[in-house]
């Protein structure tokens, strides 16, 4: 059996793998633009069914670009939208008619009177006959062609949650709490998110004649492997696409990574080896068999299908002590290199160790995201005498409740009056921001005034953690990037000047070392984007003579974590550094006990930090390394815009 019919057997439903996100969604716009010609030449209408959300968004940007620039026309084209929240009005922000219109609609030729999105502005009882309508406006253009889907957590499509029957139609439904929960950043808070929605159902869906399901970031990867290679059930809508003749799974990497032949590709046949494969392979079987690596044996490596990794690359022992000592190698409690004087023989070469003090160059992308991903590792260079300092990418004011803001505006203008400092302007903005947040809607963008305050909030919690750190105020940087500074969760596209901005500072401190997030699960988006200004600035200066000396490393934390086999440079940290950790977080106060966007992860994130960091150090542990309190991990960039 080759390892195509392999995976052909375990996968369900076709996937197409792409390097980059931005590829898939190319090759889907392909897809709908052969199709919108060919009907276009047959003088017929391409019936599409599309859905919202940050996945499609890339898939509506190349047909934009299409139509500007290639001339694609979509005036044959009619549309169905899978869902709309209810209730919901058309102009606000959430609503998937705005978005539609945004992204598309607005920015092409199609026909006002092709448009079809269920209207979340009806009155209750007449829903269910709008539904049936719905229902019959797509027989009687005669079906969907082709489908657009994204997948929520639960599995869901559409808003077709957990017990959705594959009979299901057009139809009033109640939300899942975890769905509720993914909308919060688009709400503004849990709170704010409507109770229900209308949506296609999933025999709605199930008719279209051609499905292309679009999944991009490591958190759908678990869900993406269950409905693909699971069971077919109602409590995972998008596993009833297993039936459908025409469905494929279209994902980058990061998505398909639970996916047999990514997890375990040695189960489905021959495998390429490299390093990193093989460290891989070594440490799941290890974890697998819950045994230290160095104890594995011959027998373990061929009764759990890695008979070919022996036939290759030699004996078990000879694998064990390879990827234990890549690890044991990994392990270093001076991230910046040693000083002369601490240097002993029989010390592991490191990179540019004879260069000491080093400037050091941390990029935060919110002002929190330093000491929660990597607080530990930037105390010990503070204590070990580096010069560190942090560039704050963002002001991070939209992460502010609006009690705060209130609070502190209050703060403020009694500060003032205690000063006899300027009273009439004082009252006047107290008296702002006062009455602006107290009739300030769902969804609304704070004033200019508001978002001022809230910025200041982040900035002084930002120094007061860097001072717990042992880090001047004056190498904290504000950057204060203008792609981020919309006051809503939906960003602007990274610019020439955020790149500028970053290359600015760079060419100032000219770095050693530079820590960036790698964190690209980061529901928002602000991570990914983040990353891409470091890289894209690091790519423009690296023939500058000062960069020859310049590592480049990747750090997670908030959203996830790297696996053990991925890691390059792991930082143990003792009881009272984790401790020192916590407490710099702790400095953040406007997003203790409650983030306003805390994702889908209800931890405090310095609880999963702490967590995360603890299983780093328990993982080291079991594969027979030594017992830390805690490790953060890192891995040094390749040179590699890869976004």
């Amino acid at each position: 059996m080759t390892k195509t019919v392999a995976i052909e057997q375990q996968e369900k439903i076709p996937c197409r793998i792409f390097k980059h996100a931005c590829d898939a969604s190319i090759a889907v716009a392909q897809q709908i633009r052969t199709l919108i010609e060919t009907r276009a030449a047959e003088g017929r209408q391409c019936v599409l069914g599309l859905a919202t959300g940050s996945t499609p968004v890339g898939v509506y940007n190349e047909l934009v670009r299409m139509h500007r620039e290639e001339g694609l026309s979509l005036a044959n084209v009619v549309t169905f939208n899978l869902d709309e929240y209810f209730p919901m009005q058309p102009n606000e922000l959430q609503s998937y008619v705005r978005f539609m219109q945004e992204y598309l609609f607005e920015l092409v030729d199609i026909d006002p009177d092709n448009i079809h999105i269920p209207d979340g502005t009806l009155s209750e009882k007449d829903i269910h006959s709008a539904c049936h309508q719905y229902e019959q406006a797509i027989v009687d253009v005669g079906g969907i062609d082709i489908q657009i889907l994204g997948i929520g957590r639960t599995g869901h499509i559409g808003f077709n949650e957990p017990g959705s029957g594959k009979a299901t139609r057009t139809r009033l439904i109640t939300l899942d709490r975890v769905t509720r929960r993914d909308a919060a950043s688009d709400f503004f808070g849990e709170e704010n998110v409507p109770q229900r929605a209308i949506t296609m159902g999933v025999g709605t869906i199930l008719e279209a004649r051609q499905i292309f399901l679009i999944a991009f970031g490591e958190h759908k990867a678990p869900i993406i492997a269950e409905a693909v290679e699971g069971p077919i059930t109602p409590s995972v809508a998008a596993s009833f696409l297993q039936q459908h003749p025409s469905a494929s799974f279209m994902l980058d990497e990061a998505a398909a990574e639970s996916l047999t032949r990514r997890k375990c590709p040695w189960k489905l046949g021959e495998v390429d080896w490299n390093s990193q494969k093989i460290r891989k392979a070594t440490i799941w079987l290890a974890r697998q068999l819950r045994k230290p690596i160095l104890k594995l044996t011959a027998e373990d490596y061929n009764e759990e299908g890695l008979q070919d990794l022996l036939a290759e690359h030699g004996s078990a022992y000879d694998l064990n002590l390879a990827v234990f000592r890549h690890l044991q190698g990994t392990i270093t409690g001076w991230p910046g290199g040693k000083p002369d004087h601490e240097k002993q023989p029989g010390d592991r070469p490191q990179p540019y160790d004879d260069i000491f003090p080093k400037r050091i160059l941390v990029f935060s992308p919110h002002p929190d995201d330093d000491v929660i991903s990597m607080g530990g590792t930037l105390i010990r260079l503070v204590d070990q005498g580096h010069e560190v300092h942090v560039a704050y990418q963002t002001s991070g004011n939209i992460a502010v409740f609006d009690d705060d803001a209130i609070r502190f505006s209050e703060f403020a203008a009694e500060f003032n009056r205690v000063l006899n400092i300027a009273p009439d302007q004082t009252f006047e903005f107290e008296s702002h921001i006062d009455k602006f947040l107290k009739h300030k809607k769902p969804g609304q963008v704070d004033s200019a005034e508001v978002q001022a305050i809230k910025a200041i909030i982040r900035r002084t919690e930002a120094r007061a953690a860097g001072r717990m750190c042992g880090i001047p105020s004056e190498q904290l940087h504000f950057q204060n990037l203008p792609f981020y500074e919309t006051g809503r969760v939906r960003k602007k596209p990274l610019g020439e000047e955020d790149i500028q901005i970053t290359i600015e500072i760079l060419q100032n401190i000219q770095p050693h070392q530079i820590y960036v997030a790698g964190d690209l699960t980061d529901p928002h988006g602000t991570h990914r984007t983040c990353l891409g200004a470091v890289l894209n600035a690091c790519d423009q200066v690296k023939d500058e003579a000062w960069f020859a000396n310049t590592q480049v490393w990747l750090y997670r934390g908030a959203w996830q974590e790297w696996s053990p086999h991925e890691i390059e440079m792991a930082v143990p940290l003792s009881p009272k550094e984790v401790s020192r950790k916590r407490n710099a977080i702790f400095k953040h106060e406007s997003q203790k006990d409650r983030a306003l966007f805390p994702g889908v992860d209800i931890r405090e994130f310095w609880q999963r930090a702490e967590q995360r960091n603890a299983e780093t150090a328990c993982m080291y542990d079991d594969l027979g390394l030594a017992e830390y309190e805690a490790i953060e991990g890192f891995v040094r960039w390749n040179g590699q815009i890869d976004l």
